[in-house]
């Protein structure tokens, strides 16, 4: 899956390296309605599923029904809003998301407990997000190997796959957390390559196959 930003002024979970990410788009003109229509141009060409990660008052703004129709017409698979409430997604948004045939994941953290769990995993779909440990995104001293969260997550027979995220670097960190999750997501240390080369096409793509391989 391609997990996509939505570029915002005030990125308060995003670490140093996402949150330049952000500014520098904002900079250059990104918007919501601009990646919209980027997204149109390569519907066809890009045929992973495609997840829109962001936060909620850029939604609101542009409208979050009209969001979600736009997304479903430029081919869209789901989103990941980290601030929308459950209870706000019950009473109201989850309704217009499965109008519009989009997934939604929530995230939990080690902290989450077992209900809590349980019950973000009956509002997802597509996957549920664990967020590795309580940190911001791109964390160094994100902790990968928690065995009893790890575990606790595993022995739940949630309805979603588990993917976690947050600190995952490189193929260590990858295969480490894929041992009893069914994926992992790779943010900070991807757009690093995106900001640091100017060949990053190329380093995009060796980086990818570094994981993989």
């Amino acid at each position: 899956m391609m997990e996509i930003g939505i570029p915002y002024s005030d990125p308060v979970a995003d670490g140093p390296v996402i949150q330049e990410a952000h500014s520098l788009a904002l900079k250059n003109g990104m918007s919501i309605k601009k990646l919209l229509e980027q997204l149109a141009e390569v519907k066809d060409s890009v045929t992973i599923p495609k997840i829109l990660m962001g936060y909620l008052n850029p939604v609101l703004q542009f409208g979050f029904e009209n969001f979600c129709q736009r997304c479903s017409e430029v081919g869209v698979s789901g989103l990941i809003i980290p601030d929308l409430p459950p209870i706000a997604f019950e009473t109201k948004y989850g309704e217009i998301l499965k109008k519009y045939n989009l997934n939604f994941t929530f995230l939990v953290t080690p902290e989450t407990s077992e209900d809590r769990i349980r019950y973000l995993d009956s509002l997802s779909s597509g996957f549920l997000y664990a967020v590795s440990s309580s940190s911001t995104t791109g964390n160094a001293n994100a902790v990968l190997k928690n065995e009893d969260y790890l575990n606790k997550l595993a022995s739940l027979e949630l309805t979603n796959p588990v993917f976690i995220g947050f600190g995952i670097k490189d193929k260590a960190d990858f295969e480490n957390v894929t041992e009893k999750a069914q994926g992992g997501i790779i943010g900070t240390a991807f757009v690093n390559v995106l900001l640091q080369n100017d060949n990053w096409e190329e380093k995009g793509k060796d980086f990818i196959e570094s994981i993989k391989n």
